[in-house]
């Protein structure tokens, strides 16, 4: 699988995360830890479904756990500090990206049951293809968590 538009999206997205005055969410939404975190944890859970399916499991994405304030808290607990936060960010981006370029097209297509949300709303909740999962992170995720970042400039 090519990734090169994946990695151009995390680079965006890093760039918008090392901006310096990035504050609170006027509209009381995750702060920039928040959404590294939310990330990181999207980024291994699609890494973990990728991995099940080249090992012949038959895994769901289900993105829920990645929205939980509780497990977020948890993975910022976890580091010490923004700039931590960012590399571990930033090192399972590449363990996603090497993963998604060692997928086959068989393996690419297969169908993955996916359930995500989004501010409480339901975006998805039928089958999609592994591939669609992971290139919806560099055209929708990435930049959408890329621009809320910006938006968290003071």
């Amino acid at each position: 699988m090519d990734t090169t538009a994946l990695r151009d999206a995390y680079e965006k997205f890093f760039d918008a995360a090392a901006l310096p005055g990035l504050g609170e969410a006027a509209d009381g939404g995750w702060d920039t830890d928040q959404v590294l975190a939310h990330v990181l944890s999207v980024d291994a859970a699609t890494a973990a479904v990728a991995l099940g399916v080249v090992a012949g499991a038959r895994p769901a994405f289900d993105n829920r756990i990645c929205l939980d304030s509780g497990n977020l808290d948890r993975i910022i607990a976890e580091h010490g500090g923004r700039a931590e936060l960012i590399a571990r960010v930033r090192a399972q981006g590449e363990v996603l990206c090497a993963i998604a370029e060692d997928l086959g097209e068989e393996s690419s297509a297969v169908l993955v049951p996916a359930f995500l949300m989004s501010g409480g709303e339901l975006l998805l909740d039928q089958p999609v293809p592994l591939a669609a999962l992971v290139t919806g992170l560099a055209e929708n995720h990435l930049p959408v968590h890329t621009r809320q970042l910006l938006d968290l400039r003071t």
